[in-house]
């Protein structure tokens, strides 16, 4: 790593340490510090200090244009160096996050094919500045898509994943000079240490049962295994491409989705006789329980809420795979609330693109926010404990585990 010498004038402390503004003395710190750190840099890369005559010189300084950068102490300008028949590159654009690298990557891809909103093109010259080119842009992306692919296809058998959610979000990608509607899919688990681990997205064509059958055959590929329970909505393809490839896993419904749909075919005068019905038969102890008093419910209402009933008795079973487990788990494996929270960290950034320039942004973008992700939660507290999960499978009659082993 290199090592500048930075110089700061008695003025400058001054201003930082009796000046009216802390943050505006912190501000002028920065700047005069990235400033000398560019100088710094364009030294190195001709090889040559200002005035120097030197056999190495690779270039001539031909003079710096400002460049305003926002940061959290307030707005700084810096002083971006010129080389003359050369572009200057700095390393500073590397230290924003990579899920920020790749956001600036997509905006910049925008505005130099000419498919930018005016919002996206002063986002861009704020945080790049107004030179950059189709180069720059590709050598940027050579640095940051070999490290979000590797992640992204990385081995999944240290570990055994019992429990995995999977969800899917339709995004716009610009192809073929048309805007079309891409679905990615994407999956968590929750390893037997209880940690969750994003195992990966794809981009498809259609949230097709051919698409979310490519999806499971991948992560089988990379070495999933031991998958007890499968929790998603219910998306007729998604659920046959399960059934497909993940023979004898049990499926949970999401019972959010599950409870929607009942209540949507409920006449409008019953749904609140009904609603804390449907949650008492999700919420209950034990499956006996649970259909004992499905069946309470239907013979209620099966002639005032006739096609009510008929999605419910229809779903029940799928919808309260979880009660087979033990109550410790079910709250967390009941839902894809998990998944979908993600999905919304996903959005937030993808409402600033609106348009995904080409199909690589879009991994690009969404594959380094995963990423962080999942190391945040390598990194942090354990999502459940594992300990009665892996007593009670350990306890289970073989002629009952439901459990796939996957080669």
């Amino acid at each position: 790593m290199a090592q500048y010498q930075i110089n700061v004038d008695s003025q400058l402390l001054h201003q930082l340490f009796l000046g009216n503004s802390q943050d505006a003395g912190v501000a002028k710190l920065l700047e005069s510090v990235l400033n000398q750190v560019l100088q710094a840099q364009v030294t190195e890369q001709v090889e040559a200090d200002r005035y120097e005559r030197t056999e190495d010189r690779q270039g001539y300084r031909n003079g710096s244009y400002p460049h305003p950068l926002h940061t959290r102490v307030g707005t700084i300008v810096l002083s971006v160096p010129r080389i003359r028949g050369a572009k200057f590159s700095t390393e500073l654009f590397m230290r924003y996050q990579r899920s920020e690298q790749a956001l600036i990557l997509a905006m910049m891809e925008m505005v130099i094919n000419g498919v930018s909103t005016r919002k996206v093109s002063q986002v861009t010259e704020e945080l790049c500045g107004t030179e950059f080119s189709k180069s720059t842009v590709s050598d940027l992306c050579k640095r940051l898509d070999p490290i979000v692919t590797a992640w992204n296809n990385r081995p999944l058998s240290d570990s055994r994943f019992p429990f995995v959610l999977v969800d899917a979000l339709y995004l716009k990608v610009r192809e073929d000079g048309r805007v079309r509607s891409r679905g990615v899919m994407l999956g968590i688990g929750v390893n037997t240490d209880g940690h969750r681990e994003v195992l990966g997205l794809m981009l498809g064509d259609t949230e097709s049962e051919e698409s979310w059958s490519e999806f499971f055959s991948w992560l089988k590929s990379r070495g999933l295994r031991g998958v007890d329970l499968v929790v998603s909505d219910d998306h007729g393809g998604l659920v046959r491409s399960i059934r497909q490839q993940l023979q004898g896993v049990a499926w949970q419904r999401c019972q959010t989705h599950f409870m929607r749909n009942v209540l949507d075919a409920t006449p409008k005068g019953l749904k609140d006789e009904i609603y804390p019905r449907v949650r008492a038969i999700l919420e209950a102890p034990d499956p006996a329980t649970a259909r004992m008093m499905l069946e309470q419910t239907i013979a209620a209402y099966e002639e005032k809420a006739a096609k009510a009933m008929r999605i419910l008795e229809a779903g029940f079973d799928d919808a309260t795979a979880v009660l087979s487990l033990p109550e410790t788990y079910r709250k967390r494996l009941r839902t894809t609330n998990s998944v979908e929270r993600l999905n919304e960290e996903v959005r937030r950034r993808e409402r600033v693109i609106r348009i995904f320039p080409n199909r690589e942004s879009v991994i690009r973008l969404i594959g380094a926010l995963l990423m962080e992700q999942d190391e945040k939660w390598a990194a942090g507290k354990k999502y459940l404990d594992m300990a009665e999960y892996l007593e009670w499978r350990g306890n289970r009659p073989k002629s009952a585990s439901k459990v796939t082993r996957i080669m």
